[in-house]
């Protein structure tokens, strides 16, 4: 029992650890899975570099609206006008209790020897009027300073009393009743940390301060000959200076007369301590930092919540744009953002039309590499069984005949490479080059003279120009390239030419103006198209010729080209049959519709 306990007891410790060791393992992969998870999130969609760039400039144009705030705040020059009518009231009152309490002091009396003798008996001498003038009424410090107390104490304002002569009598800060202790804060030891919004404040009031105000400083002596607003008041009028300690600190100052008899008894000197109206702008600025910083966040939210609606669809399209450079097999969607109508909608359109345009193209390009190599197998594999057969040939008649077959193929082989070569470059000529205005009324009767002076000889075919009246400032004119213009109405006769009879055929071309549009016809009394194959006469390499006419002669991509120019130019080109009065086919019509250009 004891040897089992003990195998079963050394056996568990390592069970125990690697049980606790495999839920460990599996967590780091997740731990990390999660971490590049939130480096991604945080790198691509929430601080992504048009997000920062939102979020910043946001955040600049409410940074200059506050210290634009701040700087010209008007609340510190109104609480300092308040404080100037403020003390200049106080002031008044105090100079006139300091003046009621003024005393007499004359060691003369001065009498009128003259009206002593006009004195009756039982009668008195009234005094002199001017004899207030020769009186002295001195500030007894004595008496003042307890009024002076009293006035002063629920105030947080320093008081200080000059004579006649700019000497200090009293000083508030100097004051105290019976049985009272005067405590003065000594600086500290050493120098307290200031808190974060402190230094905020601190810097805010220097760089928002006023440096032109004078430096406040204590006069040695207790003489108010350098206060400018003492020596002002001294002469009968109240006086106000604003200045600012060494610290920054602003200290109002109003100077107001003792005055009794219109007689200046002294001068009762006003200030505030310092640090007091500060304080106040410091609390009015505070409340504006609190609403930026509210303010702030609430901008940086929504200008992350803006950048997202503008960046993660951006970032889709982006992301699309290189599955569909990379993909191969695949053909990658776009991501539709139709229903925003603003400008990622429209781009969102724009690159989803221009993709489907690109895979179009990328369609047209296999469909005609795969027309182009059927239509060059067909006279390469008569070419080449000719060549075979060539030294088989028994006589001179069969090696002609061969002769001619291989030449047949050559020039097929020529004519397909040239309308090949001509069909594959027209859209990077036309895209490459600049449209002009074209008048198709001369354009078309160049080809018509053309048409005309190149008709085989022995052919009765007649070819017409048929010009509508034109409306008041209208004119037949487009914009376009004149050569490849000139091109499909070349083609169209052509097709018309080798479809009419030979005797009585003709060819009727009209032109007119309808609305915006400028619309040109092409007319023949051929015997018309079938109509299960009026769709498929703008295929390329589509032929389907009359009987009378060679095998060979047209590669098929002439109405193809011809409608490629006109859809270039913003055109329509349609085909249609002409139905004659007893309702037979009377021939064939193509109607060509380009824009006028005004």
């Amino acid at each position: 029992m004891s040897a089992s306990t003990t195998d079963s007891e050394t056996e568990r410790p390592p069970q125990r650890r690697v049980a606790s060791s495999r839920p460990r393992w599996r967590r780091v992969p997740f731990v990390r899975r999660s971490l590049i998870r939130l480096r991604w999130l945080l790198g691509h969609s929430i601080f992504s570099s048009l997000t920062r760039r939102i979020v910043f400039l946001n955040l600049v144009a409410l940074i200059v609206l506050v210290s634009g705030i701040l700087y010209l705040n008007q609340f510190r020059a109104g609480l300092i006008d308040a404080r100037v009518e403020s003390l200049l009231t106080q002031g008044e009152i105090i100079a006139g209790a300091i003046a009621s309490s003024a005393t007499v002091e004359t060691n003369s009396i001065t009498l009128d020897p003259e009206r002593l003798l006009e004195m009756q008996a039982g009668s008195t001498l009234q005094p002199n009027p001017d004899l207030s003038e020769s009186l002295d009424f001195p500030i007894n410090p004595e008496r003042v300073a307890p009024l002076l107390r009293r006035l002063i104490s629920p105030t947080r304002t320093r008081a200080r009393l000059y004579d006649r002569d700019a000497n200090l009598i009293l000083d508030s800060r100097h004051l105290y009743s019976r049985g009272q202790i005067l405590r003065y804060a000594l600086p500290p030891v050493e120098k307290e940390d200031e808190s974060t919004m402190e230094w905020l404040g601190s810097q805010a009031a220097r760089l928002f301060g006023h440096g032109d105000l004078p430096v406040y400083r204590e006069t040695p002596g207790g003489s108010g000959a350098t206060y400018p607003e003492v020596m002002s008041a001294l002469t009968g009028g109240p006086s106000t200076v604003v200045r600012s300690t060494e610290n920054g600190e602003l200290i109002v100052s109003v100077a107001v007369p003792i005055q009794r008899f219109r007689a200046v008894l002294g001068v009762l000197l006003l200030s505030t301590q310092g640090g007091d109206i500060d304080k106040i702008v410091q609390a009015e600025r505070m409340a504006i930092v609190r609403t930026f910083a509210v303010a702030a966040l609430v901008t940086v939210v929504l200008s992350i919540l803006l950048a997202s609606t503008i960046a993660t669809p951006l970032r889709r399209l982006s992301a699309a744009a290189i599955r569909v450079r990379r993909g191969v097999n695949a053909r990658e969607e776009i991501p539709d953002f139709g229903d925003r109508a603003d400008e990622v909608g429209h781009l969102a359109s724009a690159i989803r039309d221009m993709t489907n345009a690109l895979y179009a193209r990328m369609d047209a390009i296999e469909s005609f590499a795969a027309d182009v190599s059927h239509e060059l197998k067909n006279p390469l594999t008569s070419l080449r069984s000719a060549v075979e057969t060539l030294p088989l040939a028994r006589n001179e008649n069969s090696r002609e005949r061969l002769l001619a077959v291989i030449q047949h193929d050559v020039k097929r082989l020529d004519r397909l490479i040239t309308d090949i070569a001509d069909a594959s470059r027209l859209d990077a000529e036309l895209a490459r080059e600049v449209m002009g205005r074209v008048d198709l009324a001369a354009l078309i009767g160049s080809v018509v003279d053309g048409a005309r002076a190149h008709l085989k000889e022995g052919r009765d075919t007649r070819i017409e120009l048929q010009l509508s009246a034109l409306p008041a400032g209208k004119t037949y004119k487009v914009a376009g390239h004149d050569l490849r213009l000139s091109q499909v109405f070349t083609n169209l006769i052509d097709n018309a030419r080798s479809f009419v009879p030979e005797t009585g055929g003709t060819i009727t071309i009209r032109l007119r103006r309808h609305n915006r549009r400028v619309i040109a016809t092409v007319e023949d009394n051929g015997p018309g198209i079938q109509a299960e194959k009026i769709d498929r006469i703008f295929e390329r390499f589509y032929t389907d010729r009359p009987g009378a006419e060679s095998f060979g002669q047209n590669s098929g991509l002439g109405l193809s080209i011809s409608r490629q120019i006109v859809e270039a130019h913003g055109g329509t080109i349609e085909a249609e049959n002409i139905s004659g009065p007893d309702g037979a086919l009377a021939g064939a019509r193509f109607t060509v519709s380009l824009p006028a250009e005004e």
